[in-house]
């Protein structure tokens, strides 16, 4: 093991910076070269390749974004867009891979493995929506940021005196709305994973009406439905006054949190370590504070367990 290369797919979330200068800075101590692959799967089978040195990843710990960049690349899902692929790491003789994203990435990361080219995969998405860890980096951002813009929103919606809806990412999960909406105090919290009763949520609202409840706060993930759909559903029930807001890619930006720094760090080391230990195929992640690494199968053939417990509790404290 001579060469690691890094990449980054898929959207991007806050702290890949931090998991990518991680990745370089304990490959050059431990006497290897690191080499960036820009712009994800699609850079790796043009050959966009450069070595990175120290100064590379020098003041990108705090950036959001990632500074190898990121896209979608439908031709490496294709044997020959892999052969591609392959024949790119052969020229540039690197040995291994850490392939940074999420579970669509991850797909690509198993693939190389399995022709030959061990991969890391280190799990990158604002959804926390991968299997095998506890959390995922940008997740903490995400939802600092978007928790930032309940807080606002509020202050609106007690001046007016109007229910708001605001419509969070998350399409097949829910862990932003989820949390986002039990630390913001939300009303009503909609995700993929728990079915919804209208007339319940009408109910409840026409019952905080009654007790001189003057505004409320409705959280929409986008994989239920939109909160414009949400409002016109919403009028069938109950006669109240509306707003939407859609926070949309505002919730991808952002300087990272301390906990999405540390937790990009200590998982980009653990992936170098992983590789020099010739071990391909896994992926790491967190699990009760202690890095922990899984087979790549069982991740990606498995869906993230979601917290009923927690979906519960806040429709407890929201009455």
């Amino acid at each position: 093991m001579k060469k690691i290369g890094i990449l980054t797919s898929g959207g991007d979330a806050p702290g890949m910076n931090a998991a990518i200068r991680a990745v370089v800075r304990k490959s050059i101590y431990n006497g290897l070269e690191a080499y960036g692959i820009y712009q994800g799967y699609s850079g790796l089978i043009n050959g966009n390749i450069k070595q990175l040195e120290l100064g590379s990843v020098g003041d990108i710990i705090h950036r959001g974004g990632t500074m190898l960049r990121s896209a979608r690349c439908e031709e490496f899902k294709t044997k020959e867009g892999q052969q591609k692929g392959i024949e790119q790491l052969k020229k540039f003789g690197i040995d291994a891979l850490v392939v940074i994203g999420g579970d669509g990435s991850f797909m690509g990361a198993k693939a190389l493995t399995e022709q030959g080219f061990p991969c890391i995969g280190v799990p990158a998405t604002i959804d926390n929506d991968i299997s095998g860890t506890q959390f995922t980096i940008g997740f903490d951002t995400a939802l600092n940021t978007v928790l930032n813009a309940i807080d606002r929103i509020r202050d609106t919606a007690s001046s007016h005196e109007r229910t708001f809806i605001i419509e969070v990412m998350g399409r097949d999960a829910g862990d932003i709305a989820l949390w986002s909406g039990l630390a913001g105090g939300a009303e009503t919290i909609l995700v993929p994973e728990e079915k919804y009763d209208m007339e319940n949520i009408a109910e409840r609202l026409h019952s905080g009406q009654k007790r001189g409840k003057k505004h409320s706060i409705i959280i929409v993930a986008e994989g239920v439905m939109s909160a414009t759909e949400f409002a016109e559903e919403l009028k069938k029930s109950i006669n109240i006054e509306t707003r939407v807001s859609v926070l949309g890619h505002i919730q991808r930006g952002g300087t990272p949190t301390g906990f999405d720094r540390v937790l990009a760090s200590r998982l980009g080391a653990r992936a170098v370590e992983l590789l020099m230990e010739g071990k391909g195929g896994r992926t790491v992640g967190i699990e009760k504070d202690q890095i922990v690494d899984n087979d790549i199968l069982s991740v990606l053939g498995q869906p993230r367990k979601f917290s009923s417990d927690m979906y519960d509790l806040s429709q407890v404290l929201s009455i």
